[in-house]
C-alpha cells in the first residue's frame, strides 16, 4: 500500500456511492474500503491511513450467511476512533458487483471479491488449460455482473497459441476477449494491458500454476507475489497466493485484487446467470418447439438437432447441463439453509425471551 493515505477517490469512490452512504454520514460513520482478509480481522483503507477492523456486536448478529460478512473490496461503514487499535464496521454498502463462489465444505456462498470492473480469468497453455473449467468461470463473473477477459498464459508452452484461441472463441462467448500473453517475454502485454482503465477495479482469478502471480508481478513491477514452479507432470503449481488483498497498480491508478489459485470453483449464479453465458445454447432453446423443452427427448427440440448436425459441441453442451443442475441444487441448499435459521433464531428468542446485541 502508499505510505501516504489514499483519498477515497483513488480507492474507487463515485457519486453513487456518496449517495449511499448519506445515511451513514449522518450517524457519524466513515467510507473505507477493504483491502485484506485476516482470520480474525479485516485491513481496511479510509482518508486516515490503512486499519484493522472487525465487524460490530450488531453486525455479526445480523449477519445470516457467509456472505453477508465483509470481502476484499468492499465498501464499508466505520466507527472510526483514531486511538482504537481495531475499528468496528457497521455496515456493509450495496455491491455493484462481485466473484462468489461455493464453499467447498459448508456449500454456501463465499465472496470472493467485492465491486470488480474487469475479471480477469487466467489459464496456462500447459496442462493447465481445460475448457469445461474456463466454462465455469465465465458463468461465475456472468452471474456477479462483471466485464471478462480471457487470459491465455504461456503462450510459448503451445506451437500455435491461436488455435487455442479459436478453441475458445468457438464456445460461443462473443463478447469476451480472448487474449495471448507470454509472461516471461511479456509478449502480448501491450493489448493485454490496454483492458485495464485508470481507477477501476480488476481481479485475477484462476487455478493454481495459471501464472497469476507473475502476471500481478509483472504489473507491480516488484515481485508482490511469491510464485512457483508448477509440477512437469501436469502443470499444477501450489497455491503461492495465500489470501485475498487489493493493490495499486503503478501508473494508471487501477486497482488490483489477487486471489489463490482454486482447485474447485462451484458456481453461485442462478439461471439467469447460466443462460447469459451459455448465449449460443439459449439462443437455440428458444427455438425449439416447446416452451419448456428439456433438450432430452421432445420432438421440434433445435438444440437436439444442433448436436446432431455437429454445430454445437456436446462437451460444451453436457457442461451446460451439468452446470444447470448445480444451480438448480444450490437455489434448493439456499432455500432451506434459510428456512433453518429462521428456526434456530426463532428458538434462541423463544429460550432467552426479548434481548438487545451488545453494539
Amino acid at each position: 500500500m502508499t505510505k501516504k493515505a489514499p483519498t477515497l477517490e483513488e480507492l474507487g469512490w463515485t457519486p453513487e456511492l456518496e449517495e449511499a452512504f448519506k445515511l451513514f454520514h449522518a450517524k457519524g460513520l466513515i467510507p473505507a474500503r477493504v483491502a485484506a482478509e485476516h482470520r480474525q480481522a479485516y485491513a481496511v483503507i479510509c482518508r486516515h491511513g490503512e486499519y484493522l477492523a472487525e465487524v460490530s456486536g450488531v453486525f455479526d448478529h445480523s449477519a445470516s450467511a457467509k456472505a453477508d460478512f465483509p470481502a476484499v473490496g468492499d465498501w464499508i461503514a466505520i466507527d472510526f476512533k483514531p486511538d482504537s487499535e481495531r475499528q468496528l464496521i457497521k455496515a456493509i454498502l450495496p455491491r455493484k458487483s462481485k466473484i462468489s463462489r461455493k464453499d467447498a465444505c459448508t456449500r454456501e456462498e463465499q465472496v470472493i471479491a467485492a465491486n470488480i470492473d474487469t475479471t480477469f480469468i487466467v489459464q496456462g497453455l500447459d496442462g493447465n488449460y481445460n475448457l469445461r473449467r474456463l466454462e465455469r468461470y465465465i458463468t461465475a463473473v456472468k452471474a456477479g455482473g462483471t466485464k471478462a477477459v480471457i487470459i491465455l498464459n504461456k503462450a510459448d508452452m503451445t506451437p500455435d497459441p491461436q488455435a487455442r484461441v479459436r478453441e475458445v472463441l468457438a464456445l460461443g462467448f462473443t463478447d469476451i476477449p480472448v487474449l495471448t500473453i507470454d509472461s516471461i517475454s511479456k509478449a502480448g502485454y501491450e493489448e493485454f494491458t490496454a483492458h485495464i482503465k485508470g481507477g477501476s477495479t480488476i481481479v485475477f482469478i484462476g487455478s493454481a500454476g495459471a501464472g497469476k502471480s507473475t502476471i500481478i508481478n509483472n504489473l507491480l513491477g516488484t515481485k508482490a507475489q511469491r510464485t512457483r514452479e508448477v509440477r512437469l507432470s501436469d502443470s499444477r503449481g501450489r497455491h503461492t497466493t495465500t489470501g485475498r488483498k487489493l493493490f495499486f497498480l503503478p501508473g494508471n491508478g487501477a486497482l488490483l485484487i489477487d486471489t489463490p489459485g482454486m482447485k474447485g470453483f462451484d458456481i453461485c449464479g442462478d439461471e439467469h446467470a447460466l443462460n447469459s453465458a451459455f448465449e449460443t445454447i439459449r439462443a437455440l432453446a428458444e427455438q425449439c418447439r416447446f416452451g419448456n423443452c428439456t433438450h432430452a427427448s421432445e420432438p421440434g427440440c433445435a438444440v437436439r438437432e444442433a448436436l446432431e448436425r455437429g454445430e454445437l459441441d456436446a462437451a460444451h453442451f453436457e457442461n451446460y447441463k451439468k452446470l444447470k443442475s448445480g444451480t438448480t441444487r444450490s437455489r434448493v441448499d439456499v432455500a432451506e439453509k434459510y428456512k433453518r435459521i429462521e428456526r434456530e433464531k426463532n428458538s434462541r428468542r423463544a429460550r432467552k425471551g426479548p434481548g438487545k446485541p451488545k453494539p
